[in-house]
């Protein structure tokens, strides 16, 4: 059995994108429905909190200092001291029934951010790759809600979800170019308990997937077979990440979301961020080079 733990016990709406920041110490993540970005300080216990300007789906800490974000309406620079927002660009300003939801950098800066449908149905949402530069360069069409961004740990392999068709993909990816190429269907959950939401990858090559409805982790071996299973006290996980000084405390966001009544009464935990040790250690993330 593994021991699930409290690292922090908010009541998040929509906990989502776990990020761990190696230089402090500290677990990122946010309340998507919340408008807010939370930081744990993983020695004191401390919780910091900002409310930003709109929906936050993902963010990104950057290598000069602050972080870029993909609001829900688009790409951004925040600033944390003055709350002030520099607009990078609204690629989706002409669906206004999407929002941006998960994001991740890759090893070579570049963030990645898929959007949604917010109501849930339909396939109209993208993937977009945001470089250094500020050129934005959109990857990817027809996704419902865009989730489980991740990478093999050589870098030849991008992993990406559709949660609304319960399907993580697999693509050949270049990381020259940041192309990627080959899309197939790495694994699915129709036949499963909960939809694949949020993802991280390990030092051994597995993807460890977050499982809404679930009430699990499911932890992929590289040719998509299920190696194990981590049941969670909560329904609806939202996204998984490596942290602590060896990379083996694995923190997970859970979400409250529609729970209400006595669903709600059951699950105590429900928002919270969890956490668990883990024998294998995860690869550290990268900031974004812009």
């Amino acid at each position: 059995m593994t021991e699930i733990r409290v690292a922090a016990g908010t009541r998040n709406i929509l906990g989502e994108v776990p990020m761990w920041d190696p230089e402090t110490a500290s677990l990122w993540w946010v309340d998507i429905e919340g408008c807010q970005l939370q930081r744990l300080d993983a020695i004191t216990g401390e919780i910091t909190t900002w409310t930003v300007p709109e929906r936050i789906g993902s963010f990104a800490l950057r290598e000069g200092g602050g972080i870029v974000c993909a609001f829900a309406s688009g790409f951004a620079f925040y600033d944390l001291d003055s709350g002030e927002t520099d607009w990078i660009a609204r690629p989706e300003a002409e669906t206004p029934t999407n929002r941006f939801n998960d994001g991740k950098v890759d090893r070579q800066g570049r963030f990645w951010a898929g959007t949604m449908d917010d109501r849930l149905s339909e396939r109209t949402g993208a993937l977009y790759r945001l470089d250094p530069d500020l050129s934005l360069h959109r990857m990817e069409t027809g996704i419902g809600i865009s989730n489980a961004l991740c990478w093999s740990p050589d870098d030849s392999r991008f992993y990406f979800a559709d949660t609304l068709q319960q399907e993580i993909w697999c693509y050949d990816y270049t990381p020259q170019t940041g192309a990627i190429a080959e899309r197939r269907v790495f694994a699915h959950t129709r036949d499963e308990p909960g939809q694949p939401d949020g993802a991280t990858v390990d030092a051994e090559g597995y993807l460890w997937n977050a499982q809404w409805d679930g009430w699990r982790l499911a932890r992929y071996a590289p040719d998509g077979t299920v190696d194990r299973v981590v049941d969670l006290p909560v329904q609806k996980p939202t996204s998984c990440i490596f942290g602590g000084p060896d990379l083996r405390t694995l923190y997970v966001t859970t979400a409250i979301w529609d729970l209400t009544g006595e669903a709600l009464a059951a699950q105590p935990l429900a928002g919270a961020l969890l956490a668990f040790e883990t024998d294998v250690p995860g690869l550290p993330e990268t900031r974004f080079a812009g």
